[in-house]
């Protein structure tokens, strides 16, 4: 059954500038710039200017998955308003059994090299996406922190360090060793 409109709000809090052309999405706010491309969902997207700044998504004769796409948009424009206001930082751990891994940072956190995974020889290299910053955690041994303003950028970077040291060839019960995700958190805390 086809629903004759459907539709989301979100409202802009202060400090927030968000514009919106032809699906287009742009967030300005005190920590840099996002924008999204929208195009591919078919869906009108509105600003009301006035006391309250809102966003208004609306679907209209959408079935049932066309529908669903509205709650993602306004998922995915909430994540950039966070990221212009708060940013985000994932914390990542190196788990090892007995060869202890080595993260060097490079370029200033724009790449990070991982060394002696397992015992190899092999030197892997992981580029952070744009906007991305890793460093090592002054607080927490082994510990590698990403921070960056676009949650898919910051996760994404995470997957692609969890992902390089993955144990291949050996019952993964028994090596557990790697980097894994241990915390994900905004940078400006409340």
């Amino acid at each position: 059954m086809r629903d004759i409109l459907k539709t989301e709000e979100l409202d802009i809090p202060e400090g927030v500038e968000v514009t919106v052309k032809s699906r287009l999405v742009t967030v300005k706010g005190p920590r840099g710039t996002l924008s999204k491309n929208l195009r591919h969902a078919e869906v009108d997207i509105r600003l009301l200017k006035g006391k309250v700044n809102k966003v208004t998504l609306a679907v209209w004769q959408g079935g049932r998955k066309h529908v669903a796409v509205l709650r993602t948009l306004k998922s995915l424009i909430v994540n950039m308003i966070t990221g212009v206001t708060k940013g985000f930082q994932y914390k990542m751990r190196t788990v090892y059994a007995h060869f202890p891994i080595n993260c060097i940072v490079q370029e200033s956190g724009q790449k990070l090299e991982i060394r002696n995974f397992l015992g190899e020889k092999i030197v892997r290299h992981v580029d952070m996406l744009d906007g991305v910053v890793v460093s090592e955690s002054k607080a927490q041994k082994d510990e590698l922190i990403l921070e960056g303003n676009d949650v898919q950028n910051v996760s994404q970077s995470a997957a692609s360090i969890q992902g390089i040291c993955r144990v291949r060839n050996k019952d993964i019960r028994k090596f557990l060793d790697g980097i894994y995700v241990s915390e994900k958190a905004t940078i400006k805390q409340e």
